[in-house]
């Protein structure tokens, strides 16, 4: 594998996503199998791409040159493939929205315009590439840069109140169409990314996190839901992964942050000898303040460390 000191860190996440990985990063990279950089044609699987934190990170630092991407939100993959395939298009379109919001005067406009290319967007008339562009500028100027969707697939996060966000970026998007060249992106369920492994594969799983308290659910990014029977799913298709050999490493929140006797996931991974760790968090998106902060979140790993 090249020398890890020769890549640039050019492309970064493109969205404001609750429970991105950035402040996750120093720790995964802390406990990647000892052996990650000797590994030849390593292939990069991510099935739950979300922001893609972590994947623009592994792939820029280590010059991986085969990566797979997923995840079932059909709109979020759109972006993705947008950016892919027609970036200069795309940066047209978000200068245009970016110019047009910027001259809004009041917050009241401002809010008015939001909720008209939500509603443009919830219709899904308009083609893929302003479609991508109108996901972007709900992303930027939205709550909390939130993605929620209601059980018709409605997207209904209300409007953020920011005054000049950054909506178009085209030096980044330019840098991350280009990295997007050899990936293959995927919009379907998480386990069809088995199919394209090779024999030197690392997965990294972000699931939507399981809720640690009756109130915090954020996970509704796409219609249906990630509940208690997803999640042991999704540990026994990682069972599967370790039975032929992938390496695989998982995060997901730590619900003895809310009950200390909540042994869920330790028991979930620990039946078959995984790695379970505790990695401290920031909670951010918790509309009370006082409840934001330093918090547990666990990673999960079929090697040890």
């Amino acid at each position: 594998m090249p020398n890890t000191s020769k890549h640039n860190q050019n492309a970064k996440p493109f969205l404001k996503w609750a429970g991105g990985k950035t402040q996750l990063i120093a720790a995964i990279e802390s406990h990647l199998p000892k052996n990650i950089e000797s590994l030849k044609d390593l292939t990069y699987i991510e099935p739950f791409i979300g922001s893609g934190a972590v994947f623009f990170w592994f792939i820029q630092k280590f010059g991986i040159k085969k990566a797979i991407i997923n995840d079932i939100n059909t709109d979020l993959i759109n972006v993705y493939q947008a950016i892919k395939e027609v970036p200069e298009s795309l940066i047209n379109y978000l200068n245009i929205i970016e110019k047009d919001y910027y001259a809004l005067g009041t917050e009241e406009e401002k809010q008015a315009y939001f909720l008209t290319n939500r509603t443009k967007f919830n219709l899904k008339k308009a083609e893929l590439v302003e479609l991508a562009s109108l996901f972007i500028f709900l992303n930027r100027t939205c709550y909390n840069g939130l993605y929620r969707v209601n059980s018709k697939n409605i997207f209904n996060v209300p409007f953020g109140k920011y005054v000049k966000p950054k909506i178009s970026d085209p030096t980044n998007i330019l840098a991350i169409s280009k990295l997007l060249q050899n990936v293959t992106i995927l919009n379907g369920d998480y386990t069809q990314t088995l199919k394209h492994c090779t024999k030197n594969s690392f997965f990294y799983f972000d699931p939507p996190y399981k809720p640690i308290s009756a109130t915090s659910s954020f996970n509704a990014y796409a219609k249906g839901s990630f509940n208690d029977q997803e999640q042991i799913r999704l540990a026994d298709f990682t069972e599967l992964l370790t039975q032929k050999k992938h390496l695989w490493l998982l995060s997901n929140s730590d619900p003895k942050n809310n009950n200390p006797a909540d042994a869920f996931f330790d028991e979930l991974y620990g039946r078959n000898l995984n790695t379970i760790l505790r990695v401290k968090a920031k909670r951010m998106i918790n509309s009370n303040a006082t409840k934001r902060g330093e918090i547990n979140e666990i990673l999960i790993m079929n090697y040890p460390v």
